[in-house]
């Protein structure tokens, strides 16, 4: 269960139970995000979360948050920063991402909050979600959408199961691969709860 009224008072807002379009934004500014973007992201908080399955519980809630806080600076970044580094030139000509095209590592760089990598990645989430990724992958990196993405990606890896068994490491490698980023993955999980349990 989540305690909305807490959650509300934590975030400043009118503790009135009811998380709409203005504690959602609340939430996402307090975790790092512009006025802008908090907004954007509040839309589709509002319209999918619950749909998605993420307010049923206040572990589903922290976990998600946390995860997608990690991976996108704090909802400062809905673009990664490109250099490129060696990292990042080595996206080129993955065939296990479908950057099959000259051009594909730059061009379907990691986008959205939790960084979408790859033309075969924005293939298969447009398809899923009824968008052209991969003809215009910078919607990616829109707030709203890129949320969207992150919720359909955190259904598709089962990851409420995870959630509900408060297991941060099976999400993050999940998300990951790996356990990069792990510390500051549980310190993130560890704020959010203490905001709303």
């Amino acid at each position: 269960m989540i305690d909305t009224r807490k959650l509300q008072t934590t975030l400043g807002v009118k503790a009135d139970g009811q998380f709409g379009p203005l504690s959602f934004a609340a939430l996402f500014r307090k975790m790092g995000a512009s006025t802008d973007r908090a907004e954007g992201l509040a839309y589709t908080a509002v319209k999918h979360f619950a749909e998605y399955g993420i307010m049923d519980n206040a572990l589903r809630l922290a976990h998600f948050l946390a995860q997608v806080s990690h991976e996108s600076g704090g909802f400062r970044y809905m673009e990664e920063i490109w250099g490129p580094t060696a990292a990042q030139k080595g996206y080129e000509g993955r065939a296990d991402l479908g950057n099959t095209q000259p051009g594909d590592g730059l061009r379907y760089k990691g986008r959205g909050p939790l960084q979408l990598t790859g033309r075969a990645n924005y293939r298969d989430y447009g398809k899923r979600l009824g968008l052209d990724l991969e003809g215009n992958p910078a919607l990616a990196a829109t707030p709203a959408v890129g949320l969207l993405i992150a919720l359909e990606y955190w259904r598709s890896r089962n990851l409420n199961a995870l959630a509900d068994k408060d297991d941060v490491v099976g999400i993050t490698k999940r998300i990951n691969g790996g356990t990069n980023g792990l510390n500051d993955r549980k310190a993130r999980l560890a704020q959010i709860k203490g905001w709303m349990l």
